[in-house]
């Protein structure tokens, strides 16, 4: 990975999956500014869908989102329209193109003969990438609060440790609690 960009991909189609991929993609890149975010839709070639449209609702849908997102910099992205019966083909040779760093992409969750049937895009793309992917999905975990660190009395064999590095050397201490 470059030092100085990072190129993430994000598939979206429009759906539930999908908005789940682009919250992550957008949320990665406010996180840290070095990231490019390539957004890519492949359309149906039996459709008949106006590429200029979806680019258009495309861009717009990535401008809500990273208006909804606040950043504390500016964000660099790029909206891909592609015709293709393949989306997996499409979407894993746009990252052969950039040089993709990361991919997200939704699951639609499909299971059974249906899967079998249609076939599952998330899945031939991390079957067949050659960077890391991430596969988004709704978050169902509940919010949890965390309170600050206090001590609590630990199994012998479940130590804690805090890792540090000092620019050559790692260097593991047992954890401190707060006032200890």
């Amino acid at each position: 990975m470059s030092s100085e960009q990072s190129q993430v991909i994000v598939a979206y189609d429009f759906s539930a999956s999908a908005r789940s991929a682009m919250s992550r993609g957008v949320a990665l890149a406010a996180r840290a500014p070095f990231h490019v975010l390539h957004f890519i839709c492949v359309l149906d070639p039996h459709h008949g869908t106006d590429v200029d449209r979806v680019r258009d609702e495309l861009a717009a849908t990535v401008d809500q989102e990273l208006r909804a997102a606040e950043l504390k910099h500016p964000l660099h992205f790029h909206v891909h329209v592609r015709i293709s019966r393949n989306p997996a083909k499409e979407i894993l040779a746009l990252a052969s193109e950039i040089g993709a760093d990361l991919i997200v992409v939704g699951c639609k969750g499909r299971t059974g003969i249906e899967r079998l049937v249609l076939g599952s895009v998330s899945e031939h793309i991390v079957r067949e990438a050659g960077c890391a992917v991430v596969i988004a999905r709704p978050k169902e975990y509940p919010y949890v609060v965390h309170e600050d660190v206090v001590a609590v009395e630990a199994h012998p064999h479940h130590r804690s440790f805090r890792f540090t590095y000092d620019g050559r050397v790692g260097v593991a201490e047992p954890l401190r609690w707060p006032g200890a």
